[in-house]
């Protein structure tokens, strides 16, 4: 007893020292999670550019084998089962690959991984990859035609 009072405990932590420590642990993860969600998307977008080569070399793969290439990737699917995954889903929308092909499917074809500001591409005879109204270019894609993909 000092001066006729009890000393009080001084064991624990103030609410100054709790609501410190609270906003520092809010700060660092406020730094984290953006960081973390822009290692999720760059890995995402490789994950779209290894898919589409793959479907790319069995694109390739389909022609050796038959006259033109395939006219859905269905069809690829079904002839070429070793070398493309039935489970294949594009990570960057909720829309699955897609595929254009010139009419008669002999010569041009473009594979892309459609984004929420696309949902069609067409091919012309000369290979030239266009959208359909609506639609952006803005893609990652592989083809064999006169188009810069967007990887």
């Amino acid at each position: 007893m000092v001066n006729g009072y009890k000393k009080l405990s001084t064991k624990g932590f103030t609410i100054l020292e709790i609501l410190v420590v609270i906003s520092v642990i809010a700060i660092l993860i406020g730094i984290a999670v953006p960081r973390f969600k822009g290692m999720q998307d760059a890995a995402n977008i490789i994950k779209v550019k290894s898919e589409l080569k793959t479907i790319q070399s069995a694109m390739e793969s389909y022609k050796n084998n038959h006259t033109s290439y395939p006219s859905t990737l269905a069809a690829l699917e079904t002839a070429v089962p070793q070398i493309i995954d039935t489970g294949m889903v594009n990570p960057l929308s909720s829309a699955n690959y897609k595929m254009a092909t010139m009419a008669d499917a002999t010569i041009y074809y473009a594979v892309y991984a459609p984004s929420v500001s696309t949902s069609t591409l067409a091919i012309s005879a000369l290979g030239v990859i266009r959208a359909s109204a609506g639609s952006t270019l803005d893609v990652y894609c592989v083809t064999n035609g006169t188009f810069n993909c967007n990887n």
